[in-house]
């Protein structure tokens, strides 16, 4: 199993890992789900039964959320040295957020999701 040194593994037991059609195959689906006891879900090709169908929804609402991590939070300048600085770092960023969207909540914002009030 993959690991940062001094942390926990990378994939754990009964993880979903969503991933592109090319991680398709036999021997690497076995992998995933016999070595890392994982799950694989990736779109389904023309010449295999369905399975998942069409991820693109999912796939799309990930790649707004990482959109927003780097641009909104500065992700890609975090200042983090090590792994551990970099989930630090990465961590505030998002307890500050949910705390955004909780005051949003609580003092009845009409849009809840909107960090403009917050935005420097």
């Amino acid at each position: 199993m993959s690991r940062i040194r001094g942390q926990g593994p990378l994939v754990r037991q009964g993880q979903v890992i969503l991933a592109d059609k090319g991680f398709a195959g036999k021997e690497f689906e076995a992998f995933v789900a016999e070595r890392l006891g994982a799950h694989l879900v990736r779109p389904d090709r023309k010449d295999e039964p369905v399975r998942h169908g069409k991820i693109a929804r999912v796939r799309q609402w990930i790649e707004a959320v990482i959109d927003t991590l780097k641009g909104q939070f500065s992700l890609e300048q975090h200042g983090g040295r090590t792994p551990a600085g970099v989930f630090a770092r990465t961590g505030q960023r998002l307890l500050a957020l949910a705390a955004g969207i909780w005051h949003n909540w609580t003092t009845g914002a009409p849009i809840k999701r909107s960090l403009i009030a917050y935005d420097h």
